[in-house]
């Protein structure tokens, strides 16, 4: 397989720290592959970050909030993927579906399509914006 670069969801950096039989051999090759540059959206993130200091998720590497930053780049050596205006921009053209509202997601995808990067999610939704351009694997588990 040809070296690439990939967006990851919150729900599979998660899975792949603390329960990584929840991912699909086509996504635990996808992660474990040295050449590929795997990239976090920064509100994935943010949404982890509130996530474990609200006590929702316990994830053993991370003792606290604050080492999840450091662990996606010293550990994982996976890149945080700041929102930018190109992300923005594309936000603004993307379809708004009744049952797929939510604003981490929204730009999440956006950032993926204005990347040219597929993402990798659990979240079955994603697939409404394949027709806006979105490249997607699905982590069907």
């Amino acid at each position: 397989m040809k070296p690439g670069r990939y967006l990851i969801d919150s729900n599979i950096l998660y899975f792949r720290v603390n329960a990584v039989d929840e991912l699909t051999a086509e996504v635990k090759d996808i992660l474990y592959e040295f050449g590929n540059l795997i990239y976090i959206p920064s509100k994935c993130v943010e949404e982890l970050i509130y996530l474990q200091q609200s006590g929702k998720i316990e994830v053993k590497p991370w003792k606290s909030a604050k080492d999840i930053v450091g662990y996606i780049n010293d550990e994982l050596l996976y890149k945080i993927k700041y929102v930018d205006e190109g992300h923005l921009r594309r936000l603004a053209e993307l379809p708004l579906f009744p049952e797929h509202k939510d604003p981490t997601d929204r730009i999440v995808v956006a950032q993926a399509i204005a990347e040219r990067m597929p993402i990798i999610s659990s979240d079955r939704k994603f697939r409404d914006y394949t027709r806006s351009g979105l490249k997607f694997i699905f982590n069907k588990r």
